[in-house]
């Protein structure tokens, strides 16, 4: 375990690290990854995006080997070169075996909340699902299958991969989103002013259309995404994260898809972090957290041993002797939901 020391010796790494820190190709060392940046032209949005790209430490020095992939989307106002202040820490959680070794792709997505457009101008959910994956399986040694391909993100990151995770689970294997600029609404006209301070009207019209089109919003919101169909999450990976302290009010969203995912029984884990700020070295510990989620993903523990069936077992009795249901266990599934 990475005790408080050396957190705070992350946390002031991180934010020492120049953007271009640690850039490099090819075989990568035994204890460090490091990052490179590819330029891709789009045929979904205008002009030319950088992608960061973490490779972990060994990469290419056994050939054939596929790597994990997670897409770490950056907050509004971020870019390709966020990645480089999470690269330490990213190298911490493999080393302490918190998560196996994985490759980490950010694409530069500008103030775009990773959405298709109203009008079709900008297309960044088809970028990331139908040309950035595409490149990245062809261009790295990246496992294409639906359980090491996964999705993370932080403010409007993890707002954007909790969207592109609840709209295509058939292509993700598990989201992690910490401190998601998510509203804590089903409509639009639920949305209060908690939320419009720190979201500008030119940011929803120019993604959502003039004047908003509400039903367009409803069918890209996470949480209406899944209240209308959480079965189609059932096998899903998901983990929720904010601080409590949020200076964007975010808790009040999180709080409210944790609902939604509870009421509908679909198993997640929610992290309400005590004292945890919008911005500021919190994140550090809290992208830790998520990578320990993003590795029980990737190699369950075995948790469930003979000790705990046997215990599960003689709860059984006791329930049905006081007349309640017995479920069938399903890990998916929230218990007594």
């Amino acid at each position: 375990m990475i005790n408080r020391r050396g957190l705070a010796a992350l946390a002031a790494l991180a934010a020492a690290l120049p953007s271009g820190a640690g850039a490099g190709a090819g075989a990568v060392d035994a204890t460090t990854g490091a990052l490179r940046v590819d330029k891709m032209r789009s045929a979904s949005v205008p002009g030319e995006v950088a992608v960061g790209i973490y490779l972990p430490p060994g990469y290419g020095a056994t050939p054939g080997k596929r790597y994990p992939l997670v897409l770490l989307m950056h907050g509004g106002g971020g870019s390709e070169r966020d990645l480089a202040r999470f690269a330490p820490v990213i190298d911490q959680a493999i080393r302490d075996g918190r998560t196996p070794p994985l490759v980490v792709a950010t694409p530069s997505a500008r103030r775009s909340l990773y959405m298709d457009y109203r009008d079709g101008s900008e297309r960044w959910e088809t970028f990331v699902v139908s040309e950035l994956l595409p490149h990245l399986r062809a261009s790295l040694d990246v496992s294409s299958a639906r359980e090491e391909t996964l999705l993370g993100g932080w403010s409007m990151g993890g707002l954007g991969s909790l969207r592109l995770a609840f709209k295509h689970p058939d292509l993700f294997g598990a989201v992690a989103a910490l401190e998601p600029a998510i509203e804590p609404a089903l409509t639009w006209d639920a949305i209060g002013p908690r939320v419009k301070f720190w979201r500008s009207d030119e940011i929803y019209q120019r993604v959502f259309g003039t004047p908003v089109d509400t039903a367009f919003w409803a069918e890209n919101n996470p949480a209406s995404i899944a209240q209308r169909d959480p079965r189609r999450l059932i096998d899903l990976g998901v983990y929720l994260d904010v601080g409590d302290q949020d200076l964007l009010y975010l808790n009040q969203g999180v709080e409210f898809l944790h609902r939604v995912l509870f009421d509908a029984g679909v198993a997640h884990e929610y992290r309400l972090v005590q004292g945890g700020e919008h911005v500021g070295s919190s994140l550090v510990p809290r992208l830790y957290d998520a990578l320990g989620f993003i590795g029980r993903r990737l190699d369950p523990p075995a948790w469930i041993d003979a000790a705990v069936l046997a215990t599960r077992a003689a709860m059984d009795d006791k329930k049905r002797a006081a007349g309640l249901p017995v479920e069938v266990v399903d890990p998916r599934r929230i218990r007594g939901s």
